[in-house]
């Protein structure tokens, strides 16, 4: 495939456990898939880098491109690059690309999920976050992280569903079916939980969740309790993001389908759909800043 008669672009969608980059041609047809590993500056600056560089290649490759990768132009929505410090990092980053531009995973997230620049997004995965931009200004409402907030993420009720087992193991709970989910998941059960868990992360808490809500569809009060309480979250923010008028939000993350039922109908009935990827969106900046420069 010869690539000097158009300009390729690329879009980076960059996280904690995962890079995936897109080759899209000028006229925004997808060429091309690539997967990284973690890609969170925040965590290690190196590892995103090196995340970043094979998740093209990989695209590259797919795509069958016999060009240069001095000859791209990339979008690069990041976790992490919210925090100054971080952003200034990876912004001296001397890359090989023909450009790139910088942005938070979030912002790419919004603005594949809308094909424009304003709207907002309802976040319900690993982790859990809102987030809207309008008139140029954005806003974040929770993404504190695990485990000191992520409310309504798959890790939060992973972590929820857990202790209530221990506390049910100890007599001072109330039994809930979630025990023989999750200690058959683990092979462990009681006091054996806790060493099982000892090393721990958000994706390893997460896998719990599709327990809670097998559970809670099976009427086990425990589950049908967390998740109560994580769709009463994301619907407050919800909420709060609609304070910023941004005319179009969507609900996206790998929890999304599971979690709408239970979000309070005020919410669901003004939801849209995602139009596109986030990868999608990392392009549409990356051509945004890429025209105002030229």
């Amino acid at each position: 495939m010869q690539v000097n008669r158009e300009q390729i672009f690329v879009g980076v969608d960059g996280g904690g456990t995962k890079c995936r980059a897109r080759l899209f041609s000028s006229a925004d047809l997808v060429l091309g898939t690539g997967l990284g590993g973690p890609a969170n500056p925040y965590h290690g600056k190196e590892q995103a880098q090196a995340s970043i560089l094979r998740a093209v290649e990989m695209a590259m490759a797919d795509a069958g491109l016999n060009a240069g990768i001095e000859d791209l132009i990339v979008g690069a929505g990041l976790a992490g690059v919210n925090l100054p410090s971080v952003f200034q990092s990876m912004s001296e980053w001397k890359h090989p690309f023909k450009k790139m531009y910088l942005t938070t995973d979030l912002h790419i997230a919004c603005l594949g999920a809308h094909l424009s620049d304003e709207g907002a997004v309802l976040v319900a995965g690993t982790g859990s976050c809102g987030y809207s931009y309008v008139n140029g200004k954005a806003l974040m409402v929770g993404g504190h992280g695990f485990p000191c907030g992520d409310q309504g993420s798959g890790a939060w009720m992973g972590l929820a569903a857990v202790r209530a087992v221990l506390l049910a193991h100890d007599g001072l709970g109330m039994q809930t079916s979630l025990s023989d989910y999750i200690e058959r998941h683990l092979g462990a059960g009681g006091e054996m939980i806790v060493d099982k868990l000892g090393a721990a992360k958000s994706n390893d808490f997460a896998e719990f969740a599709q327990f809670v809500f097998e559970a809670a569809e099976h009427g086990d009060e425990i589950a049908t309790h967390i998740l109560r309480e994580g769709a009463e979250y994301l619907s407050d923010v919800a909420d709060k993001l609609w304070q910023t008028n941004p005319g179009r939000m969507s609900l996206i993350g790998g929890l999304s389908e599971r979690i709408m039922p239970w979000l309070k109908t005020s919410v669901t009935a003004h939801l849209s759909k995602p139009i596109s990827q986030p990868e999608f969106g990392a392009v549409y900046f990356a051509k945004q800043r890429y025209s105002l420069e030229s």
